[in-house]
């Protein structure tokens, strides 16, 4: 078992779409289109509530545990948009931390604190 959990997913669902034959379909554009997808479906709980009723204050159904209701459909639906993601990473030979970390690297330049504190302005309004 590797010490990394996203090389230990990665692995787990090679082994689940080589069990199935499913390898000819997970090409980058699928999985691509998929990622979509499910981050759609993740975005349908969310569609048309304020911003205080997408944190769930007061909700007790989100407080219920992390498997039932609304909660557990959330989760369900973060779920497929990580196991695509990681799967699209995979495809495409690319590693999703070390990207993650340059992205952060990036986004630091772009968004220098000094600048961008307490805002949402786009780096380009800054």
């Amino acid at each position: 078992m590797s010490a990394d959990p996203l090389i230990e997913l990665r692995d787990k669902l090679r082994a689940f779409t080589r069990e199935r034959e499913w390898d000819r379909y997970h090409t980058p554009k699928n999985l691509a289109m998929a990622l979509i997808v499910e981050a759609a479906e993740l975005a349908e709980h969310f569609q048309w509530l304020t911003p205080e009723e997408s944190q769930y204050h007061g909700n007790k159904s989100w407080h219920q545990s992390p498997q039932d209701g609304k909660r557990g459909k959330i989760r369900d639906e973060l779920a497929d948009v990580l196991i695509y993601l990681v799967e699209l990473a995979d495809a495409l030979d690319l590693d999703l931390i070390a990207a993650a970390r340059d992205k952060i690297e990036k986004n630091a330049l772009k968004y220098p604190v000094d600048k961008a504190r307490g805002n949402a302005k786009k780096y380009d309004e800054l």
